[in-house]
């Protein structure tokens, strides 16, 4: 798994699908699938998504990631942390980077008042773990590198609940650090809090 993150602006995403075709060539070169080759040589790599996805992120468990969410964002900080959990990458798409700027301008993380919007994107066919930031995130690329890297690291002891709670709740650690909200500031919610899957 590779994880990218992005900082983008709003104008920036209604190019970026164009503009992300040439990095995420780049990108696709570096990738180095979890479940191996056999998987994409036979084709299997979407159908292990599609089981994957239903083994793992059931809907008491998407109801458990949502009341997290919620509260996160009610009482700790005024940023917007979306999840889009994809079984299957659509196969005209080169690279999980590309494919995840195309889901943060399609669910419109990048429409919130202070551009406090992240996307956690996860293609579960291609292994992958993208994580775009909008503008108005100051965190360094480490903190979110360290997000991925322990996601990663979960996903590949077949960990996926508890990767995907422990990613969330570091993703709403950094969103607490850089856009905190003083107590009993509370603002509207932008962006659903629960889980979008693809």
């Amino acid at each position: 798994m590779v994880a990218l993150v992005v900082a983008v602006s709003a104008v920036a995403v209604l190019g970026a699908v164009a503009s992300a075709a040439v990095a995420a060539e780049a990108v696709a070169e570096e990738e180095h699938p979890v479940a191996g080759k056999w998987l994409k040589w036979l084709d299997l790599d979407s159908v292990h998504g599609w089981w994957l996805r239903r083994k793992h992120f059931h809907a008491g468990f998407m109801k458990e990631i949502t009341e997290q969410i919620r509260l996160s964002e009610e009482t700790h900080h005024h940023g917007e942390l979306v999840v889009a959990i994809e079984a299957a990458m659509p196969s005209h798409v080169k690279s999980s980077a590309e494919r995840a700027l195309e889901v943060f301008g399609r669910l419109r993380v990048w429409d919130t008042p202070h551009n406090t919007g992240v996307l956690l994107y996860i293609a579960l066919d291609r292994h992958k773990i993208e994580i775009v930031a909008d503008k108005g995130l100051k965190a360094a690329e480490h903190e979110w590198k360290a997000i991925c890297a322990g996601l990663e690291l979960r996903f590949s002891e077949d960990q996926y609940q508890e990767g995907l709670t422990e990613a969330v709740i570091g993703l709403e650690a950094i969103l607490a650090q850089y856009c905190g909200q003083e107590a009993g500031e509370n603002g509207p919610n932008f962006l659903p809090d629960a889980p979008v899957m693809l």
